[in-house]
């Protein structure tokens, strides 16, 4: 049976930990469960043990799901609910069109040596943005909800900075309970392949106690995140 929770301490007992278990709950974490745009569901079986949790943040979902959980009654839940985009495992399958890339996860720390420049933990976000370049993604859609999470301790973002110039950024898109997704690392072209956002990302996960996941496409950066101590734990897949 799915049900839309109202506490986030409906979600304990939940036995699964991964990259989707850990963007579900600071989802929950910054949000709460009191918003139209932001809803969280749980499914459960005739013992009442948690299979599977859901968030909802506009029209994007993310399903983290035990072996034990009833895919299809998590397929009519999707297929009758409609999403814009649905992110889960590679083992979940529903009929649709998607994208599926790599998950790694790290719970080592490499120390590399600090080059010229200086860490800002605290960047200005428009500057951030305009960095990473998100294409077609609305600034102010995106500055309300990473904004909101850095104040709710659910995100945090780096720049590596050189005499006040961004070299490479990267963002904890997600955080919860010293666990981390690590999203949107870039370095400016010209000052690739020098060794700074090997820095900076080794000096992220210096700040984070847990595990830290990311997802990759198929083929990129896997070298690069191996020499910070990643590996390979799975498939991602993002239905849209």
């Amino acid at each position: 049976m799915i049900k839309r929770i109202d506490s986030i301490e409906q979600f304990n007992g939940f036995k699964q930990f991964d990259i989707y278990f850990i963007r579900i709950m600071s989802l929950i974490q910054a949000y709460g469960c009191s918003y139209d745009f932001a809803c969280f569901y749980r499914q459960t079986d005739d013992d009442n043990n948690i299979t599977a949790i859901i968030s909802k943040l506009d029209n994007d979902y993310t399903l983290c799901k035990t072996d034990n959980a009833d895919e299809n009654e998590l397929a009519e839940f999707f297929n009758v609910m409609g999403y814009g985009s649905l992110l889960t495992d590679a083992s979940f399958s529903i009929n649709g069109k998607y994208d599926e890339g790599v998950v790694m996860s790290s719970t080592k720390r490499v120390e590399i040596s600090s080059p010229f420049g200086k860490i800002d933990k605290f960047p200005k976000l428009m500057e951030l943005y305009n960095f990473v370049d998100y294409d077609n993604l609305d600034f102010e859609a995106w500055y309300v909800d990473i904004s909101h999470r850095i104040r709710h301790n659910s995100a945090k973002a780096y720049t590596f900075n050189i005499d006040d110039e961004i070299i490479s950024s990267g963002i904890f898109s997600s955080i919860y309970k010293d666990n981390a997704i690590l999203s949107a690392v870039q370095t400016n072209p010209t000052f690739r392949k020098m060794g700074y956002g090997s820095y900076l990302v080794s000096e992220m996960l210096n700040d984070i106690k847990g595990t830290v996941f990311l997802m990759r496409e198929q083929g990129l950066n896997e070298e690069f995140y191996n020499r910070l101590g990643f590996i390979n734990t799975g498939i991602w897949r993002i239905y849209k």
